[in-house]
């Protein structure tokens, strides 16, 4: 028996079997026959009324949004194929990005402080055979998601909100004046299924990456990035309260560099191996991934197996496009968190990505809803493209080995360091939103021109492995960054005036503004 089997095997539950079905999707998505789905119809007929003006397709994120929109006054349901719970692993977070929770009076100051269930410091950034950089403050917060889920749960229904619990998205038929949405509902006493109609103003699709709607939306197109990722939460570790944020201390191996994460979590030391690469049909399994894991991790934190007691083993893998945000062929729904496909493909997404647009869509979405801006265009205003998040394809693909490709085997961990020693020399206010992933003009430029100028030898190799199409994609989003960080103190100048406009252009504009905001990294 394997390593892997063995230690999956002393776990409960059937990991291992989970682990080989993630692996069979993985399998579809990188041989491209993964089924589209046709859930998404079309009518004119008109509803005459709705029910509802928001129901939202999952909780586990949706409820966040779920719970703003109810305190604002709206009708409010959501569905969850499950029951709506957290994990027990951990969300890390910076605390300043929490403070949106309290703003938007999703959580009281007592409640985010029992949200909290770890917290460390400081953070180390290392590549192998370069030097160590630490940084405070930056994803250094555990969040409990049982607590925190039950908690917004109760506040969801407390103040009028619907919540459907095992109940999942079957079909959406788009009419002129709302949506009719077919969810199919399982009685967990008596296992009957049954179907259920709501009718809505507004779906806001939070199922994720793998939404049958977003699929739909895609048309089968293959993500040009996946971030693979496997760990586990143990006891066993000596002491330590500082963490890994990003670290490497091997060459290139198996076609891919690959990345550890580690951090103190309430019930033992979290750890993870993640990899960037591309969806090729030669790429490795999570199960050898996570081989990979198991004959590494001694090394990695200077311990034995024997001596840990695993509670937890994780996996799965995050695919990201270029084309995002995810553009919606349809009137009235809005695709939110990872099913926007907002976050950047050098992140997870998650927890993280959709509290630092919470604020942001929910009074995007309250003024679409009070003005009735619910058609295709006006709704993907709420999703706009940011150059910010679009930068970041080229360091994706920087930190990611093609299959045929033949680099010098520490030519990324030379990159790493290289410009990781000029951002540490210019300082936390350029490392720290870095680390948060959040892409500024004014750093970004001061980082390549201080890399290109002090370390030429490792900034030249870059242009042919990303290629010359990557690098002059990259020109025109630096360029847009660029024009973003100028055009939100400018139109900020403009609100005065806008304010006498009709509704309906005083929306977009809005929306521009938030736009050049967000795409400049100036929410940060």
């Amino acid at each position: 028996m394997k390593q892997t089997q063995q230690i999956l095997s002393q776990l409960p539950g059937d990991i291992l079997s989970r682990l080989r079905n993630t692996d069979k999707l993985w399998q579809a998505l990188r041989e491209n026959t993964t089924p589209i789905p046709t859930g998404v119809k079309e009518s004119q007929d008109t509803l005459g009324s709705t029910d509802w003006d928001v129901v939202i397709c999952g909780g586990t994120l949706g409820i966040m949004m779920g719970v703003a929109l109810q305190k604002r006054g709206w009708r409010v349901a959501l569905i969850e194929r499950g029951i709506l719970r957290g994990r027990e692993q951990e969300w890390n977070i910076s605390r300043q990005e929490l403070a949106v929770l309290l703003e938007l009076e999703l959580l009281s100051e007592a409640e985010l402080a029992i949200a909290i269930a770890s917290e460390y410091n400081p953070g180390r950034v290392s590549f192998f055979e370069g030097s160590d950089f630490w940084i405070r403050d930056v994803l250094n917060m555990g969040i409990d998601p049982v607590f925190l889920l039950n908690a917004l749960k109760i506040k969801f229904m407390e103040a009028g909100g619907k919540l459907l619990e095992n109940t999942a998205f079957g079909c959406a038929i788009i009419h002129p004046d709302g949506v009719q949405l077919e969810a199919n509902h399982q009685n967990p006493f008596t296992s009957q299924p049954s179907s259920i109609t709501l009718t809505t103003r507004l779906l806001i699709d939070a199922m994720g990456h793998f939404s049958p709607i977003v699929q739909q939306a895609r048309q089968g197109q293959k993500p040009e990035g996946v971030c693979l990722v496997v760990g586990s939460c143990a006891q066993g570790f000596p002491q330590n309260e500082t963490g890994d944020l990003i670290v490497s201390f091997t060459p290139i191996q198996n076609q891919c560099q690959y990345f550890w994460e580690a951090f103190p979590a309430r019930d033992g030391r979290t750890t993870y191996l993640f990899t960037y690469l591309d969806a090729h049909p030669q790429r490795p399994s999570l199960e050898f991934l996570l081989d990979e894991y198991f004959r590494l991790l001694p090394e990695y934190q200077n311990i034995e197996l024997s001596q840990l007691d695993f509670k937890r083993v994780l996996f799965g893998f995050f695919p990201s496009y270029k084309q995002s945000p995810t553009r919606m062929p349809w009137d009235r729904i809005l695709p939110i968190g990872d099913s926007s496909g907002t976050q950047s493909p050098v992140s997870f997404g998650g927890f993280g990505a959709m509290v630092r647009h919470l604020k942001r869509l929910t009074e995007g979405i309250d003024e679409a809803l009070k003005g009735d801006f619910l058609g295709q265009d006006a709704i993907a205003q709420l999703q706009p493209y940011q150059p910010n998040i679009a930068v970041t394809w080229m360091f994706q693909r920087a930190m990611s080995v093609g299959i045929d490709q033949k680099l010098n085997p520490n030519q990324i961990n030379q990159l790493l360091t290289g410009v990781f020693q000029s951002m540490a020399q210019l300082g936390d206010d350029v490392l720290r939103p870095f680390l948060q992933d959040v892409v500024q003009f004014s750093g970004l430029s001061k980082t390549l021109l201080l890399t290109s100028v002090t370390k030429p030898g490792v900034v030249i190799p870059v242009i042919p492995h990303v290629g010359l199409t990557t690098l002059l994609n990259w020109m025109v989003h630096y360029i847009n960054l660029s024009l973003y960080s100028s055009l939100y103190p400018l139109g900020k100048m403009m609100m005065k005036p806008v304010k006498r406009l009709p509704p309906i252009t005083q929306y977009y504009y809005h929306r521009w503004l938030d736009a050049w905001h967000y795409g400049s990294g100036g929410d940060y």
